[in-house]
């Protein structure tokens, strides 16, 4: 059957569900499709994006992302790619006539598992694909040749020999902080022979890339390892594309990353530290010039918290970067001038995402708002007047929302405190309704206002539709407010940040919306850390759900980013041992009367899966009512569709169980 056809049909197929089932729940949620990345065409007439969709029949249970292509005035959209694999980073060539992606292909001669990620070009006009790489590791992220006759990657070395025979003889012992696996830069000609050929090589880990105007050289970062740990010693160099041969730019202490040549070569924008690092960051965009020498750092962005910089303004007068801004994520301008001002180039309420522009200043982006599923925008640079060119997800748009509001609260200090509140589906004012709190992760996450109809592990418009409202805090130690804001619960976990969530409650039950005797509190990560906490410290709550939480900090030197926890209270366990006791939630379980749940991926490095257990084991030992959920194959976040759907219905039916 015609893939567009398919995906008429399951659109369909989904308006009527919900039309008949009119219902919010996990298993609806988890039909959202996820809009991913954007590229824009250089003469502005068509945008390509990643679209997501959850195969969920039978042995499947993963995202399959494939590339499709909408007109600038939205009347043509068709899916690109096609078939069983996924493919992702769209790039168009500089002339426009084609599109480069990476994807893999199911092999029938290894029972259809899939290849490894390569490079491959397509026609827009129509044609078959053209394979370019046929590489023994998968290929990271690529980049056309501004003349358009290459295309740059990166890509992890592969396996040598000896480590195949090391593991096929039962001798692969490792030995902890050796023996790495870097990503290195290649080049391949899209119309030549001789294959691929590496740029960089050596103890080093390349990041993020650009080339310059002249195809001559490629600017890149570099850390001195890959492991999570080491992205604060990462540096700037440019390799010649002819010659190899490579050249220091930027050797700070601290963290100097995503570099990008100027319109007309002659300078590179790059975000860093200024070579002060921090776990709390706190990162400015400086410029250099290409050849290398002095730089200027220019004007601060709101939060001094730079996600990324997407590149300069075709003019060349400013540096596009992102950044979370209060509850919105935002894209702004950074002019050159040092006592220029910091302009928002995407203004309004919600989210802006995966933005691409080309050099006559049309861009194109994503776009949610909190009862509004994203999509794809295009607009003007310089006369911000978004319009909206695709329709993903239409049958969420037919749903009925529980509203979400931004609300700002006193804390126990003073210190205004901001956050997000969904009310229950058709709330009535006045009328008092369980509660549940949702603790983000970081500490510097940030609540934004996201589309609530997205599947996730705390699916929002399923608890409103059950008639509970969510409260999201924003508490201090949160990123997109300030540095001293996001700096303010260094040494103090569970402490005024605790009392910024439990004043935020408070406010919902002095307005007469929450219930003071129905509530309940979940979060993952550092979210988790807080409900492991705020159990030891509270019963006001019926039931909690500690997602990969932290409830003991001296456990945390099996991470995988050894340095985070040091950072935050100022010191080494060794030397802290009573600060980090008293700020564990391990050490107070005596004080849990709470019915509390325990989530945790069997796979996570970040936050290993012992916290989980060590807060499992304790509380069930002192006899509170417990339950542990552990998925399989899982790291940090949960990745498998089945396993999203399942962690919502099973957080919602363990507060359920304990509402009476």
């Amino acid at each position: 059957m015609n893939k567009h056809l398919n995906h008429f049909i399951f659109s369909i197929l989904l308006v009527s569900t919900a039309l008949s089932a009119n219902k919010w729940t996990p298993e609806f949620m988890i039909q959202y499709q996820r809009l991913g990345g954007t590229d824009i065409a250089p003469n502005g007439n068509w945008v390509a994006y990643e679209l997501s969709v959850p195969q969920m029949e039978g042995e499947k249970s993963e995202f399959l992302t494939h590339i499709w292509l909408v007109s600038s005035d939205g009347q043509r959209n068709f899916q690109l790619t096609q078939g069983d694999v996924s493919s992702r980073s769209p790039r168009f060539s500089p002339d426009g006539k084609h599109i480069a992606f990476i994807s893999g292909k199911a092999d029938p001669e290894n029972n259809f598992q899939t290849t490894k990620g390569q490079i491959y070009v397509l026609p827009i006009d129509g044609g078959e694909r053209k394979q370019i790489t046929a590489e023994t590791s998968s290929v990271g992220r690529i980049a056309w040749s501004p003349d358009g006759q290459s295309i740059a990657f990166t890509m992890r070395d592969p396996e040598t020999e000896e480590e195949k025979r090391r593991k096929e003889e039962k001798r692969d012992w490792k030995i902890i902080d050796t023996n790495y696996r870097y990503s290195h830069l290649y080049v391949v000609e899209v119309n030549g022979n001789n294959g691929a050929r590496r740029l960089t090589k050596g103890k080093f880990q390349v990041g993020s890339f650009d080339w310059s105007p002249d195809s001559k050289r490629i600017v890149f970062d570099h850390m001195e390892n890959p492991t999570a740990n080491a992205w604060t010693t990462s540096d700037i160099s440019v390799v010649n594309v002819r010659s190899g041969s490579k050249k220091s730019l930027v050797d700070w202490n601290g963290s100097d990353r995503s570099p990008k040549y100027s319109p007309d070569g002659k300078s590179i924008a790059f975000s860093s530290d200024g070579g002060n690092p921090t776990w709390g960051r706190e990162h400015f965009v400086y410029v250099i010039p290409a050849n290398g020498g002095n730089g200027s750092q220019l004007p601060a962005t709101p939060s001094r918290y730079i996600n990324s910089i997407t590149g300069w303004t075709p003019n060349g007068t400013a540096v596009i970067v992102s950044e979370s801004n209060r509850t919105s994520r935002r894209y702004f301008n950074i002019p050159l001038s040092e006592n220029g001002v910091v302009s928002t180039l995407t203004p309004g309420k919600g989210n802006y995402g995966s933005l691409s522009y080309n050099k006559e200043g049309m861009i194109a982006f994503v776009h949610e708002k909190t009862e509004e599923p994203g999509n794809v925008f295009i607009s003007q640079m310089n006369r911000f007047n978004p319009a909206r060119i695709t329709n993903v997800n239409p049958e969420f748009f037919t749903m009925t929302h529980g509203k979400t509001e931004v609300i700002r609260w006193r804390s126990k200090d003073g210190m205004e405190i901001e956050g997000l509140l969904t009310y229950p589906i058709n709330y009535r004012e006045g009328k008092k309704v369980p509660l549940v709190l949702n603790i983000h992760g970081g500490p510097a996450g940030v609540y934004t206002e996201g589309y609530t109809g997205r599947s996730s592990v705390y699916p929002i418009q399923a608890y409103a539709q059950e008639g509970y409202a969510v409260l999201r805090a924003n508490p201090r130690g949160s990123s997109g407010y300030s540095k001293a804001f996001r700096f303010a619960n260094r040494s103090d976990w569970g402490g005024m940040d605790y009392e910024d969530l439990m004043t935020g409650v408070d406010h919902l039950i002095k307005l007469g919306v929450a219930d003071p005797n129905d509530l309940y509190v979940m979060g993952w990560s550092y979210g988790g850390f807080m409900t492991s906490t705020v159990v030891t410290k509270t019963d006001r709550f019926k039931a909690a759900s500690v997602g990969a939480g932290v409830p003991n900090l001296i456990g945390m030197l099996t991470t995988d980013i050894h340095d985070f926890i040091p950072w935050h209270f100022e010191g080494e366990m060794h030397d802290n041992i009573e600060k980090y006791i008293k700020h564990s939630a391990l050490f107070h379980v005596n004080n849990v009367t709470t019915p509390t749940q325990v989530v945790h991926g069997e796979n996570d490095t970040r936050v290993p899966i012992a916290q989980g257990y060590e807060f499992y084991r304790a509380i069930q030992r002192k006899g509170v009512d417990t339950e542990m959920i552990v998925y399989p194959r899982m790291p940090h976040g949960l990745r498998e569709p089945k396993f999203i759907q399942h962690c919502g219905e099973a957080i919602m039916k363990w507060f359920k169980d304990h509402s009476k």
